[in-house]
């Protein structure tokens, strides 16, 4: 992962910030920074979307294909990811630096998915044992610039908003052979219950105090961070702690609470935009990649 080299007195200086709820860009501990979103901005996906938080920018594609369930799962469908550090991102993903990092992200959404209560897999199936839907998740990550888990987390979920899967109708012959068709209306498509969808929320430990959406800077003075991923109704469904430090079991749970707190607002505000944007219609204006 991207880091920085910081002074003693820089860490100082933001020590002391944190332990006063003000840090360095004026924030509180509990604030996010400026989330900017944007959907459908790839037009050869089922459902893609782009989101910045600070100087971390995140595009995630998703592309829906037709597949064979799973022997264990024969009445779901299921999801598939991918994770590509580019190298523009930070120098040191350049060659197979970014590798790993792309692993332990994928393992990580794998984990928040890997529940019923997050999605509804079984929309997916079209006949249990035969065919079902995939969705295959590729995330690129553009730049970093710290908190990198819940920034993903985001624009899958808004991707995900975004899919549209065509209808599929099952014909059966005579013979009891069955065939399926495709609908060839654009807007004769299935979309994706992503209400339980959970988003990460992680939480550096900086002194005696944590924070939430750290910044490259924050991280720095971080020994440790818990990632948890929440539902908007507050389930926890996931939880992870990184870093080489240690976190005592008081910590840890102030840091749940927390961030079932903040989780719920991002997930409130997060569907207000994406319902907002999706409202507009023809008449939202596309930025892409035209800033």
């Amino acid at each position: 992962m991207a880091s920085v080299v910081l002074s003693e007195a820089e860490k100082v200086y933001i020590l002391h910030g944190v332990q006063d709820d003000l840090r360095t860009d004026g924030r509180g501990c509990e604030d996010y920074r400026g989330i900017e979103v944007e959907t459908d901005v790839v037009s050869n996906t089922t459902g893609s979307a782009r989101v910045k938080i600070g100087h971390t920018d995140v595009l995630v594609g998703v592309k829906a294909e037709m597949g064979t369930p799973k022997l264990e799962h024969p009445k779901e469908g299921y999801l598939e990811f991918f994770v590509d550090c580019s190298a523009n991102a930070t120098p040191e993903f350049e060659g197979r630096g970014g590798e790993e990092l792309g692993t332990e992200i994928a393992n990580m959404l794998y984990k928040i998915f890997d529940n019923k209560s997050s999605m509804d897999r079984e929309s997916l199936c079209i006949l249990p044992g035969e065919h079902c839907w995939v969705l295959y998740v590729d995330v690129l990550l553009l730049e970093c610039g710290g908190n990198l888990f819940d920034t993903i987390s985001i624009a899958v979920k808004s991707a995900l908003f975004n899919t549209r899967i065509p209808k599929v109708r099952v014909l059966e012959d005579d013979e009891g052979s069955k065939e399926i068709e495709l609908s060839d209306d654009p807007y004769d498509c299935m979309r994706l219950n992503v209400e339980h969808v959970p988003c990460i929320v992680t939480l550096s430990r900086i002194g005696h105090r944590h924070v939430v959406d750290a910044t490259l800077q924050e991280e720095a003075c971080s020994l440790a961070s818990l990632l948890i991923s929440v539902t908007s109704k507050g389930t926890l469904t996931c939880m992870r702690k990184i870093g080489k430090g240690s976190l005592d079991p008081e910590s840890i749970f102030e840091m749940i609470e927390t961030g079932k707190r903040v989780a719920k607002f991002l997930h409130l505000s997060l569907q207000n935009v994406l319902s907002q944007e999706e409202s507009l219609g023809k008449k939202r204006h596309k930025i892409g990649f035209l800033r």
